[in-house]
């Protein structure tokens, strides 16, 4: 199995919709069928190949961190980058954690599950020499709001605020970027992905790759019985 490039999981996020499970207790401590969310997910990562993990941590993060540790339990090397007083946003997190990574890493989102094939995605990006990666799925408006005009393997348009007719397709939720793609975002600053995907695409730096198999996420409580439902018939 080639090795995979580190992952960087944004974990930080506030989850009001949540609201009250989430009060208390950061999103990826959720329990999904016995145990925490974050459990199923490094799990899978670690059967897709992962190896270093690097963790963006925000609300509540030391009870993520005192719950996880290390990660040699699980046969992963886990690190933390922490926002500290103020929420760097998504993107901003990523340049925070960026000391902590690899020259070329994977992002997905701490609430998101995706048994996809990670190394293809690899591949792909290499191949592409392009500084970003999106992976998007012909989602059709049926499992969240399509945000991705996508044709022929190449985005067109990515939009999560201004939906049109001719989205198809939504952000999968896995990236790969290099280091270089956040070269002129202020460190300590807020700053959306969503924002960045949008600067590499204008600059003909975003690749695409679409994927064949649908993602999971636990965002929702319709998102969460959706994956514990798939975690009952495939594991």
């Amino acid at each position: 199995m080639r090795k995979l490039f580190d992952v960087a999981i944004l974990a930080g996020g506030l989850a009001t919709r949540l609201h009250p499970l989430t009060e208390s207790l950061p999103k990826s401590l959720i329990n999904i069928k016995g145990e925490p969310f974050i459990s199923h997910q490094l799990r899978l990562l670690q059967k897709k190949g992962a190896q270093r993990i690097v963790i963006c941590t925000g609300f509540l993060h030391t009870m993520l961190s005192d719950f996880i540790g290390n990660g040699k339990k699980m046969g992963l090397d886990i690190s933390y980058s922490h926002d500290g007083e103020k929420r760097l946003g998504t993107a901003g997190a990523l340049k925070k954690a960026l000391p902590l990574l690899s020259d070329n890493f994977f992002v997905l989102y701490g609430d998101s599950y995706l048994p996809c094939d990670y190394a293809s995605v690899q591949a792909n990006f290499m191949n592409s020499q392009k500084s970003a990666l999106m992976t998007v799925f012909h989602n059709q408006g049926q499992w969240d709001k399509s945000n991705v005009e996508f044709q022929d393997g190449e985005i067109f348009v990515y939009d999560k605020a201004q939906q049109t007719a001719r989205m198809q397709y939504i952000d999968y939720g896995l990236g790969v970027f290099q280091k270089k793609a956040f070269d002129h975002i202020i460190a300590e600053q807020p700053y959306d992905l969503a924002l960045l995907y949008q600067n590499m695409l204008a600059q003909k730096q975003l690749a695409a790759y679409e994927m064949s198999e649908r993602f999971y996420e636990i965002g929702s409580f319709a998102g969460i019985a959706e994956l514990e439902w798939h975690l009952k018939c495939f594991r």
